[in-house]
């Protein structure tokens, strides 16, 4: 006898389907039934993909519509500070890079052109005719890590007594020592660094001497390669761009000459849009003479 007592001979096909053994024979279907041997039904199955297919849906509208809540939170959930900053403070920071970055490296520019609407700072600059201009802002690093320390200062500031009001609301003893801030604009990456002492006492205490939150940005590479340019306007008047640009094959320069002498430098990262923009004026012309072009 074969299964369920069938003979060998009305056994047609033994498959594998779905886990479970299934065979082809010439048994009727109440037959079939009475022994307990099922076979899926098509439109059973249909049902279950759509089930699914509106589990998934709903799933991804909760995960869509939550997700800002669980950025907010997980800092304080992870029981980490420096992910609760991160999460504070990313914003503000990339904000005052695109500002000053647009600006020549000054968030308020004094001595600017105004050039498509936006105040573009004199990094050098000559004020009589035929004279090679002079350095304005000869620690240009250090003056726009200065300028971020500056704009996001009160912010931070809101951002630590956040952080404090929060843990102190889930039920944790929070001990800060208050420190300064520093900000240093590093290859690909802009870092501030808190140099707050934190203690978090609950079940137990761990202790922060530092927190660092970062934001990917190049602008380190485009004041290197903006400082090499305003060396070259300091010392022979003028800048070879084509030279950068065939060194650096990621770099896009522009150079813009207005009619007055001055010239508007674009650098662009061309892998990640990031911008420095800056003027210069140095051995103009007056006006009439020499070969100047506005372009």
């Amino acid at each position: 006898m074969g299964i369920y007592g069938e003979t060998k001979e009305k056994v047609a096909q033994l498959k594998l389907e779905n886990g479970r053994y299934f065979y082809k024979s010439k048994m009727s279907k109440e037959n079939m039934k009475k022994r307990g041997i099922f076979l899926p039904h098509k439109r059973s199955q249909i049902t279950i993909f759509v089930i699914v297919a509106i589990m998934i849906i709903v799933v991804a509208v909760l995960i869509y519509f939550l997700y800002p809540i669980i950025k907010t939170n997980i800092g304080i959930g992870s029981k980490n500070p420096s992910i609760f900053l991160q999460n504070c403070l990313e914003d503000k920071i990339n904000e005052g890079i695109e500002l000053l970055s647009k600006q020549g490296g000054s968030i308020e520019p004094e001595f600017y052109f105004l050039y498509n609407n936006e105040k573009v700072e004199y990094l050098c600059y000559a004020e009589s005719f035929y004279q090679t201009c002079v350095m304005q802002q000869p620690m240009l690093k250090r003056h726009i890590e200065g300028e971020i320390k500056n704009y996001i200062d009160t912010d931070a500031k809101n951002c630590l007594e956040s952080l404090r009001v929060n843990y102190q609301n889930r039920g944790y003893n929070v001990q800060m020592k208050s420190g300064d801030i520093d900000v240093e604009i590093l290859p690909n990456i802009v870092s501030v660094n808190f140099n707050e002492s934190i203690v978090l006492t609950k079940d137990e205490t761990e202790r922060y001497n530092s927190i660092r939150v970062s934001v990917k940005n190049n602008i380190y590479e485009l004041v290197s390669i903006a400082n090499s340019i305003l060396n070259w306007e300091a010392k022979y008047g003028d800048a070879e761009t084509t030279t950068y640009m065939n060194y650096y094959h990621d770099l896009k320069v522009e150079k813009k000459r207005q009619s007055d002498g001055t010239t508007i430098y674009i650098l662009t990262d061309r892998n990640s849009d990031d911008k420095f923009q800056f003027a210069s004026r140095s051995v103009a012309w007056p006006p009439g003479y020499g070969a100047e072009e506005v372009y």
